[in-house]
């Protein structure tokens, strides 16, 4: 049993194309499906032990019918291999792009001339160089035209123009790279798995001083409106962060928690804001206004109160 082509080449051409196929047909967002669901790269393991597995078995096979040959039928099967494996159309491909002689031939390009026993070749220069070359000489052509005669653009406006696009690029990716939040950035987490996982924080490391229902105790209160470092989900996210007053505040906690991390436990502290816990503290602070909470608006009365109306018409009537 004979292929033309190698089990090195059958094998990863195989299993890349099996692993296309299943990027294509997966939809797995912005990201490669074997990194999105980790299942498919359990797939793609079996499948590449199946391809060597049918390799080792094609070859097991070719073993059994090789050795019911004759003397005579062996030799002729294995030249025929030998010859396949040769690689003709390789080896005429080389031929065409170094223009090489044979040591057979080397007599048609040897030159008159001798140093000492050393005589030089005449060989051409190879076409691929030559080829490379000449393609050097149609881009420099090209871009002599469109950046030195036409002038479509610097390369000042394009630096900017990359630069721009960078800016946008890192922007978008800073609104899903939650970790790179930080007190200027952060926005209040609403998404209840948010809040779960930033309940779990609490647990683990405020109820000691905040109590596990927010109405504190070595900690001030947390469910009041009473701040002493300001409220909001920016203040809270800042003295999680950096800690509390010098001396006598909670720890900073940027060097235990990712920014992520604080983000969900400041947005959990904020949630506890007008619960009735079960021994509240006295409050402490000042009450916290948000300065960027838009104004009530203004009610403008269309009409005269009743008893200025009254007394206009008592005037009237006398």
């Amino acid at each position: 049993m004979s292929t033309k082509t190698p089990w090195w080449i059958r094998v990863p051409v195989l299993f890349f194309l099996i692993f296309g196929l299943m990027e294509y047909f997966v939809d797995s967002g912005d990201k490669p499906a074997i990194i999105e669901y980790p299942i498919t790269q359990f797939f793609m393991l079996l499948v590449l032990m199946i391809l060597i597995a049918i390799e080792l078995i094609l070859s097991s096979i070719e073993n059994i019918m090789f050795q019911t040959l004759s003397e005579e039928g062996k030799e002729r099967y294995l030249a025929t291999k030998n010859k396949k494996m040769e690689w003709t159309w390789v080896n005429n491909l080389m031929k065409r792009l170094t223009r090489t002689k044979s040591i057979e031939r080397e007599e048609e390009i040897i030159m008159d001339h001798n140093y000492d026993g050393i005589r030089e070749l005449d060989n051409v220069l190879p076409p691929w160089w030559v080829y490379l070359f000449y393609a050097t000489i149609v881009f420099s052509v090209v871009y002599l035209v469109r950046f030195h005669v036409i002038g479509e653009y610097t390369q000042a406006e394009e630096y900017e123009q990359e630069v721009a696009a960078a800016k946008i690029e890192i922007e978008e990716y800073k609104k899903t790279a939650k970790d790179l939040v930080d007190a200027s950035t952060v926005e209040l987490l609403t998404d209840a798995a948010d809040l779960s996982a930033g309940e779990k924080i609490f647990n683990s490391s405020c109820v000691v001083c905040h109590m596990a229902d927010g109405g504190g105790g070595i900690g001030p209160n947390l469910t009041d409106e009473y701040w002493i470092l300001g409220g909001g989900i920016k203040n809270v996210f800042n003295t999680i962060s950096e800690g509390g007053r010098d001396g006598k505040g909670m720890v900073a906690w940027k060097q235990s928690f990712k920014p992520a991390e604080i983000a969900q436990v400041s947005s959990y502290v904020i949630s506890l804001g007008g619960t009735t816990p079960a021994n509240p503290k006295a409050p402490e602070g000042d009450i916290w206004v948000d300065p960027n909470a838009p104004e009530p608006a203004q009610a403008t009365p269309d009409t005269q109160p009743a008893e200025q109306v009254s007394d206009s018409t008592d005037v009237v009537m006398e």
